[in-house]
């Protein structure tokens, strides 16, 4: 055991969520009921973060982990109190730092890493991508309950139920611990990189509630993908989706300022931006599209968000280029999230007029019409075009589709600043 307090090269949190992954795999492949298994290494998990604190973290904490979770995996199975309680008594006598004897399904961690096969099983298609999202966090990236309901702005009862809900769907769907076959992986695969692109999404602006960011959960998301990353090297989008969190997350500290509110992207201070995950998210991407197959969606995002990145200034943008790539983008993959950043890119290039042409044509859909940024863009590009009045009408309407807090005042402050500026303003 190392002594309690010790210095350790990993603070606790940390270390237990990674290994949380290792030891569900382990459990999973000995077994194979998700359900079980997640629970009793959330058990397991659980006793770890009360014992080890006080007692220190035992010299094998992956066999700590592995063999308490087994012995509440076999308790949950049993039948037969006296036995049960027998093992308990095995168990609370024997010192931690013995419980270090790895059977064969428990080998120590980097000997076999299952989770590539754990993301494909958050991500079965029988789940909503919500579900996948919440239990992506819990079982891969070892949040606890109440941790995901936070993220997700319900109570933590509420949380427990979805995540008890989408496990028995797994079981009833009789989905198994092994990767799918070489037909279906890659629609699943793509079912996991669109987890992986909305947890860091909702990190990087919290949908709703008072907080702009949430550095945790893309801290999360950077995690899992460049787990992904080191289990598929040769995969394009892979590296794209990984490329693309880096140059975005380079970014996180300009957004807001010291109380909370949103800088937008024209009015960062590019000196706080994160020079090395810039380095590294380019240097990725431009190797990525010298060699893909394959061009996808992630991989011309990250290109974008590099564009972007690599301009000292705002009005060093390579806009062109930025639309060139926007136009690409809804040829391989288009969505009314892409037409609006070609309608700013249109707009920069050529003129607000005809960035305000392609958002008028957004209008039309219903989810669109109800979306903040659809109005936000388009209040942008009325006050640039000098239309005033009706940059003020659309600033108000976005601040009141907003849900992010931070993203409503900001709106309302747009629209406040055009009303006082009077009518020659």
């Amino acid at each position: 055991m190392t002594s309690a307090g010790a210095p350790s090269d990993e603070p606790l949190e940390d270390l237990l969520r990674r290994l949380a992954p290792q030891v569900l795999g382990a459990l999973m492949r000995r077994y194979g009921r998700f359900d079980g298994c997640e629970d009793s290494v959330q058990e397991a998990l659980l006793a770890a973060a009360a014992q080890w604190p006080a007692e220190g973290v035992p010299d094998n904490p992956y066999g700590w982990l592995a063999t308490v979770a087994t012995r509440r995996f076999t308790d949950r199975v049993r039948s037969d109190a006296a036995r049960r309680r027998r093992e308990d008594a095995d168990l609370l006598a024997t010192p931690p730092a013995l419980l270090v004897a790895a059977a064969a399904d428990q080998r120590p961690p980097g000997r076999h890493d299952d989770s590539l096969t754990l993301l494909f099983l958050c991500c079965h298609p029988a789940l909503s991508p919500p579900t996948q999202v919440a239990l992506t966090l819990r079982a891969v990236g070892g949040l606890g309950t109440a941790e995901i309901a936070r993220a997700f702005f319900v109570p933590e009862p509420t949380m427990a139920q979805r995540i008890s809900r989408a496990k028995q769907t797994i079981r009833k769907a009789g989905a198994r611990f092994e990767l799918p076959p070489p037909a279906e992986r890659p629609e699943r695969l793509r079912a996991v990189l669109h987890v992986l692109y909305l947890m860091f999404n909702e990190g990087y602006t919290v949908s709703a509630g008072p907080d702009l960011q949430r550095h945790d959960l893309t801290a999360d998301a950077l995690r899992l993908t460049r787990l992904l990353r080191r289990l598929l090297p040769d995969d394009g989008e892979v590296a794209g989706l990984l490329a693309l969190m880096l140059l975005t997350e380079a970014r996180r500290d300009a957004r807001t300022c010291p109380d909370g509110s949103l800088v937008p992207l024209a009015e960062q201070d590019r000196g706080r931006w994160d020079r090395g995950l810039i380095a590294e998210g380019v240097a990725l991407i431009t190797a990525t599209l010298s060699r893909t197959r394959e061009l996808g969606p992630y991989q011309i995002q990250a290109a974008i968000a590099a564009v972007h990145d690599e301009a000292e200034r705002v009005e060093d943008t390579d806009w062109p280029q930025v639309l060139a790539l926007y136009e690409l983008l809804e040829r391989v993959a288009p969505n009314p999230m892409t037409t609006l950043g070609r309608a700013v890119a249109v707009a920069m290039v050529h003129g607000p007029r005809h960035g305000l042409d392609l958002v008028a044509g957004l209008e039309a859909d219903d989810r669109m019409a109800r979306h903040h940024r659809l109005h936000a863009v388009r209040a942008h590009l009325l006050e640039t075009a000098g239309r005033r009045q009706e940059a003020l009408n659309a600033y108000r309407t976005a601040a009141r589709y907003a849900t992010s807090v931070p993203e409503k005042r900001y709106l309302d402050a747009r629209a406040g600043r055009l009303a006082s500026a009077g009518p020659g303003g």
